[in-house]
């Protein structure tokens, strides 16, 4: 056996394994999986009656001529038709109910369980692809757990009470008649064993179409800023042709069976014909009898030809399973852990002790020995050069990420031993890159406090200086932004997300460069009411502006992960170290950009009457 085999099997074998795990799935609906089970058989039963009927017709009904032998079975065809049609009717209703219910609560699993995976696994996935796990993997399987399943039994129950009937009426012709159905089944074995690797790539492959297509929806803005529309046309292209090959190589294999299937049925029949025939004319069997044999074989007919379609439902199914559960079986590395402590309102005391960072793939560290201690109420600006490790170390305090070395603590607490949502909830964030969601303004700012009464939300959005321009839209705070806040303004999203924060009246505060996206005097109206509202409350900035970062308790200068400078501003300059040179080339700028502005502002205004009185 080569190694590309036996990849293949052990790759197959795996994509069964995690199918078969559906069955926790299904585990809920047991009585109504027994109700779906008791129709089948019922329906089966019904159908291995009709021939034998035939066959009596046949050799006593019209062999004698009796009429009313003939009308009473007809009128019993009839009554089991009308009953197996009710009986398939509410069969189909349950199993599809069944499937309904499978979906929903795979796709309810996977998206709770998504909500819960660390920052280092959405670090490395693709949005895309667990968008298609969630919708088009989930998908695969309810339509297995469904109609393909129900078919699959049902194809099982029959063949078994076929073989037992014409086995016990006449073994000889029996297996006579099935000889061609052997390679039949060994023929969609293989088929199946091919099948599930060849539907792992196509949904591989679909998922990276819905990740190319999840990227230029949200960068649509770069896509023509840049004139890359035709780039990216392209880069769909061939996302979207490696689709289209996999699903060729799914169909050429589902086509070399289709036929091979078609023609073992006929083979299966005219040997019926030629070896019951003879045995007619010799007198040892009826003609009714081969009749029936015929239609017992014709039976199995349709369901044989529909096996390679179910095999291939099957194959989809087990590659949708392998992929949503690779999610599922990704535990969260961090949670709350058993008897955590619960926090009551903190103090907003937090220490660093030793710490170190390092994230996964990466070689070097992105915090090294970190050790400080911030007492309540303090505020704290970091600064640094970009990649110094500013956002890693106000990530580690709501514990985003879990530190490598050493111990993060609040109020005394070691955050890995106390209750997430209990530590979460007192800390307030206002990220660099405010992300708002397909909601109303004031949903947004409730987030953290649904709860919150409408007079909360407005004292938070005019403390955030967000109430006037909220007030100018027609709806007001009932306005829906669009996708990720798209509708507003950088400057408006990010004093919406200011409000969000403040709402929640956090003991520990962590702007993350907020004020990046606003302009000069909207920043000054924001950081007028965050004086106000930083007091009783623990507040760490990632800033570049001068008016941020000197009135700071305690500066943390960082650089390659490590802090090089501490202390106040003035402290800092005095020591004439990579502080003072980022103050003077970075702070610095911004006074004399503003200065040159002030200064240019009288000449602009006195432009017009100039242009006016040359043309006179």
């Amino acid at each position: 056996m080569d190694e590309n085999h036996f990849v293949f099997m052990v790759s197959s074998h795996s994509a069964m394994k995690h199918l078969i795990r559906i069955r926790t799935f299904l585990k809920p609906y047991f009585w109504q999986i027994s109700a779906s089970l008791l129709m089948l058989l019922a329906i089966t039963g019904l159908g291995l009656v009709v021939p034998g009927i035939i066959r009596s017709v046949i050799d006593d009904g019209l062999a004698r001529g009796e009429t009313g032998y003939l009308v009473r079975s007809a009128l019993l065809l009839l009554g089991l038709g009308l009953a197996s049609a009710i009986l398939n009717l509410g069969n189909r209703y349950l199993s599809e109910w069944i499937a309904s219910h499978v979906g929903y609560d795979l796709r309810n699993k996977m998206y709770d369980h998504i909500q819960y995976l660390p920052f280092t696994y959405h670090d490395h996935a693709q949005s895309g692809q667990l968008i298609s796990r969630c919708i088009e993997d989930v998908r695969s399987i309810e339509r297995f757990a469904g109609s393909s399943v129900t078919e699959l039994v049902r194809f099982v129950i029959l063949a078994v009470g076929v073989l037992v009937i014409m086995l016990a009426d006449n073994a000889r012709l029996a297996v006579i008649a099935l000889l061609p159905i052997l390679p039949l089944a060994l023929m969609t074995s293989s088929f199946g064993t091919k099948i599930g690797k060849l539907f792992f790539a196509v949904d591989q492959a679909i998922g990276e179409v819905s990740n190319r297509l999840q990227e230029n929806v949200v960068g649509v803005q770069v896509v023509r800023a840049f004139a890359r529309e035709n780039y990216e046309i392209k880069r769909f292209d061939t996302a979207n042709r490696r689709v289209f090959t996999t699903w060729v190589h799914v169909i050429d294999e589902w086509s070399k069976i289709m036929p091979t299937t078609n023609w073992l049925i006929a083979v299966s029949t005219i040997l019926i014909l030629w070896f019951g025939g003879q045995m007619v004319i010799d007198g040892t069997l009826t003609v009714g009898a081969i009749v029936a044999f015929n239609a017992y074989v014709l039976m199995l007919a349709e369901p044989a030809q529909s096996l390679t379609g179910l095999v291939n439902a099957g194959g989809e199914a087990a590659a949708g399973a392998q992929r949503v559960f690779e999610v599922l079986d990704t535990h969260p590395e961090i949670h709350s852990p058993k008897n955590a402590i619960r926090l009551d309102t903190l103090r907003g005391e937090v220490e660093f002790r030793n710490v170190n960072l390092k994230y996964q793939n990466e070689r070097t560290a992105s915090l090294e020995n970190i050790s400080v201690q911030v007492k309540p109420n303090q505020l704290v600006a970091l600064i640094g050069p970009t990649g110094s490790g500013k956002t890693s170390f106000v990530n580690l305090i709501p514990r985003f990420y879990d530190v490598s070395e050493g111990e993060v603590y609040v109020d005394g607490y070691n955050v890995r031993k106390v209750d997430l949502v209990t530590l979460r909830r007192q800390i307030g964030i206002v990220l660099q890159t405010s992300l708002l969601f397909s909601d109303t303004i004031k949903a947004n700012i409730a987030y953290g406090r649904p709860d919150a009464t409408m007079e909360e939300v407005i004292a938070a959005a005019k403390a955030a200086q967000a109430h006037e321009f909220i007030e100018g839209f027609t709806s007001g705070y009932d306005t829906v932004v669009g996708e990720r806040g798209v509708t507003l303004s950088g400057g408006q999203r990010q004093r919406v997300a200011i409000a969000r924060a403040l709402l929640m009246d956090p003991r520990i505060l962590i702007l993350d460069d907020s004020t990046s996206s606003v302009d000069t005097q909207t920043e000054k109206l924001i950081q007028a009411a965050l004086d106000n509202l930083m007091e009783g409350r623990t507040t760490f900035v990632i800033a570049h502006r001068l008016s941020t970062v000197r009135r700071a308790d305690m500066i943390l200068v960082l650089d390659k992960g490590r802090i090089v400078e501490r202390g106040t501003h003035e402290e800092l300059l005095k020591l004439g170290g990579l502080y003072t040179e980022i103050h003077d080339l970075q702070l610095v700028d911004h006074v004399k950009f503003a200065e040159e502005m002030d200064e240019l502002q009288p000449i602009e205004e006195t432009k017009p009457d100039e242009g006016s009185h040359a043309l006179s």
